[in-house]
């Protein structure tokens, strides 16, 4: 058990040794959570998840979902016909921070729509099944509702990412600070939920911790923007200093809406990379309910029949993240695939930002890949709102 999962845990500034000398934390908000000695893995989101259990409790879940269904767009109106506690909550959590630069959102938009083929590419089959690697994470999906049905689970998870991507994504007519808020209100009943599962307690590295912290969040955030943001860098996508700014920013207001607090979000990608280098690297490990998830979601991918293969998804993976994780995994070789990727995907990359005049060996089979991943995730070119986010009721059937 790595200590970042243990019960006395220090601070995040302290445990990311970021606490300097004279007691500042480079790259966040403020110094007060170490010096209060808050806790971000002992942080959740209190007053909603006394809300959503008090609704759980009394059978209200099912009238909140039809409630809520119609309600999308960021200017539409509160839905009608909710208990009037929750209601209340979402009046003061609909809305962006004040300190959210809608410029920047804008700049960050525009980079989501041109940069749109790495972000399928990198969400899906990095960070997706990077998830399943994290075991604090693969064990809450596994055992909660959304588990069981891995299909449905990861059109809603690419209805989070669609919007947070959607060129008006945070504007009146954009959806995401209204999907947002419906994550939030799943993520605090599957607080309640869980600790209910003696399956989860069974596998749960602290059964007396409830699921979906601030901490877990973070490190969600890293497997999905700050890995997002590191892999580009890496094959050498052109993005300027301001579209990086910008990209960190839209994740910085994405997370606030998830409900973390100001102190613990990294104001810099060298303070991200940092957070990310101490809360998720070291806790990287196989479970079995990983595995399990791994599977379902590249044998989804597969089930696409555009030419990709099996052994051409798994060694896509080992690319993006590492033999280490796909022998974790026990994802099958293939090494010609290998070998194609390695030469291909550059090329591919220097080709679209027309860094090279002739199209490489491979390019359409690597946008079928794309198309593939897309398809899955848009319910087969369905409209991604044909998946709502629905606030479970239960946990994995039989647990």
């Amino acid at each position: 058990m790595s200590s970042l999962s243990r019960r006395n845990v220090l601070s995040l500034g302290v445990a990311l040794g970021l606490v300097g000398a004279a007691g500042v934390v480079p790259g966040l908000a403020s110094a007060s959570a170490a010096a209060a000695g808050t806790d971000p893995w002992w942080a959740w989101d209190d007053e909603i998840d006394g809300i959503m259990a008090g609704i759980l409790d009394n059978g209200g879940v099912p009238a909140v979902n039809t409630a809520i269904k119609p309600w999308v767009n960021n200017n539409h109106a509160l839905p009608s016909g909710l208990p009037g506690n929750l209601s209340a909550y979402l009046a003061k959590t609909n809305k962006l921070p004040a300190w959210a630069d809608r410029d920047k959102l804008r700049l960050a938009a525009d980079f989501n729509r041109r940069k749109d083929t790495y972000l399928f590419m990198l969400y899906g089959l990095g960070s997706g099944i990077m998830s399943t690697v994290i075991p604090r994470e693969a064990k809450s999906v596994y055992w909660s509702a959304g588990g069981a049905d891995m299909k449905d689970r990861a059109a809603k998870t690419f209805t989070f990412g669609y919007d947070l991507s959607d060129l008006n994504a945070f504007e009146p007519s954009g959806q995401f600070v209204v999907t947002a808020n419906k994550t939030r209100l799943v993520h605090a009943a599957v607080r309640h939920l869980l600790p209910q599962s003696p399956h989860w307690s069974a596998v749960a590295d602290e059964p007396d911790r409830i699921p979906i912290s601030n901490g877990d969040i973070l490190v969600t955030f890293h497997s999905l923007g700050t890995f997002v943001h590191k892999k580009m860098k890496d094959w050498r996508v052109p993005m300027t200093a301001a579209e990086e700014t910008a990209f960190l920013h839209s994740w910085q207001v994405a997370i606030h809406l998830l409900g973390v607090r100001q102190e613990f979000i990294p104001q810099t990608w060298a303070a991200a990379y940092a957070q990310s280098e101490q809360v998720l690297t070291p806790i990287l490990a196989p479970t079995f309910e990983g595995r399990e998830l791994a599977e379902d979601l590249l044998g989804l991918t597969a089930q696409i029949d555009l030419g990709v293969t099996r052994g051409f998804l798994n060694e896509f993976v080992r690319y993006v993240l590492s033999d280490a994780i796909g022998d974790w995994l026990d994802l099958r070789r293939d090494y010609a695939a290998a070998a194609l990727i390695r030469t291909g995907w550059p090329a591919y990359i220097a080709f679209r930002e027309g860094l090279i005049p002739v199209m490489p060996v491979g390019f359409y089979l690597f946008d079928q890949l794309i198309r593939s991943i897309a398809m899955l995730f848009l319910n087969n070119a369905g409209s991604p709102t044909t998946t709502p986010i629905t606030i479970p009721t239960g946990n994995r059937p039989g647990a």
